[in-house]
């Protein structure tokens, strides 16, 4: 069996997730192919994700990635989890993972109005008017907020209680519902922001504003066969369960997209793993190379197993939840972690002695990223307990 070890892992992950000096880029949607998605539940982390790996891209190449040249756009996909996706990518998400995620919303938020007893007809229909009349009032204003599509439909304002009895129940209207929903099943999108780069509060567009077409439709087999096969090349070798991990599916379901590809199993430093069987070159070491990924980066967060890059950091680096805080890498391990200060410095600490080399590098990393943000002062969305300290 062909052995990966640790410090192949690591040279693979530099090189392909653009973070070794060689790979950076400032193709916004470069970056972006390369780790498949970028997280994009804290809207921060889509910016300093792709400032990490760039030498001079700006905020506003990324916007333009967005909102003008929309070949990149945000959507609800693995574990019901906030991604920005390469255009051409969004069919495969879409039939692998939002539409069922579409359909669980649809079941759970009927069983909410069924319960509130406030309609006096099928739910389901009721439903599936809402959301064309919903979605035909977004075409005709071509872009809105919320607030704006419940003027324009009345029963958006539809008041449920989707917990009675609780101590924290308060009734409110089913606009949010309704739009999350459709923008699961790939008929709107959510926008440019009000606000800087950093605001979560979107406008929504109907999908036709990125895809005139809207979404093609892929098979779910074939689309979940291809989104594994993206993930191992950005993500491989990897254990069978990091991607039942990322994809959120059955293990069943994992199983069934690997039967569609020609996979190696290698050893990976006492357990077996997945590659690519084309996939299996190994990866020259790069130069040495320092990086400071922002909470809730698409690299630490790509595997559920992260002993090999990450050591025993988890406690001081990670929320409750799972979620990861700012990190600082060195060659290809997480050695401690960063903050932004209200004034705008960035600091520091190192969890691990990691030399002079080192320092040096994260220093100059650090310089770097001070004057990107400009007088943008984002907070993680996700507190994790060295941000926390460093910030204090």
């Amino acid at each position: 069996m062909r052995s990966m070890d640790a410090a192949e892992r690591r040279a693979r992950l530099a090189v392909r997730h653009r973070l070794a000096m060689d790979s950076r880029t400032d193709d916004v949607n470069e970056v972006v192919r390369s780790l498949v998605v970028l997280h994009a539940t804290d809207p921060a982390t889509v910016f300093l994700s792709v400032a990490a790996r760039g030498r001079e891209v700006e905020t506003g190449h990324i916007e333009k990635a967005l909102y003008e040249d929309r070949t990149l756009l945000r959507m609800l996909a693995m574990r019901r989890t906030m991604f920005i996706a390469p255009v051409e990518f969004v069919p495969i998400l879409q039939a692998s993972c939002a539409d069922a995620l579409a359909h669980k919303q649809r079941k759970t938020y009927g069983r909410f109005i069924e319960q509130a007893g406030v309609i006096d007809q099928d739910v389901a229909s009721w439903w599936t008017e809402v959301e064309e009349e919903t979605h035909a009032a977004l075409l005709a204003r071509g872009a809105a907020t919320g607030a704006q599509l419940g003027k324009d439909v009345a029963r958006l304002r539809t008041q449920v209680d989707a917990a009675p009895g609780k101590a924290y129940s308060k009734p409110g209207n089913i606009t949010t519902w309704v739009l999350v929903t459709l923008g699961a099943a790939g008929r709107i999108v959510r926008g440019r922001p009000n606000g800087t780069w950093s605001s979560s509060q979107y406008t929504w567009s109907p999908v036709e504003s990125w895809i005139p077409a809207g979404i093609p439709a892929v098979p779910a087999e074939t689309a979940r066969a291809e989104l594994v096969r993206a993930w191992l090349r950005a993500f491989g070798p990897a254990p069978v369960s990091d991607i039942k991990w990322w994809t959120g599916w059955s293990l069943g379901e994992v199983r069934k997209a690997l039967a569609q590809l020609d996979t190696t199993e290698v050893e990976l430093d006492g357990t077996t793993g997945l590659v690519l069987s084309d996939d299996l070159e190994p990866t020259p070491e790069p130069e040495p190379w320092a990086a400071l990924l922002p909470a809730l980066d698409p690299t630490p967060m790509g595997w559920q197993t992260r002993d090999w890059y990450l050591g025993e950091h988890a406690p001081a680096l990670f929320d409750r939840n799972g979620n990861i805080g700012p990190s600082v890498w060195w060659n290809g391990r997480i050695v401690g972690g960063w903050a932004q200060r209200s004034d705008g410095e960035i600091v520091w600490r190192a969890l691990e002695d990691i030399g002079g080399e080192a320092i040096a590098r994260i220093e100059a990393e650090a310089a770097r990223l001070t004057p990107w943000y400009g007088e943008v002062r984002p907070i993680p969305r996700f507190r994790t307990p060295l941000e926390r300290e460093l910030t204090a």
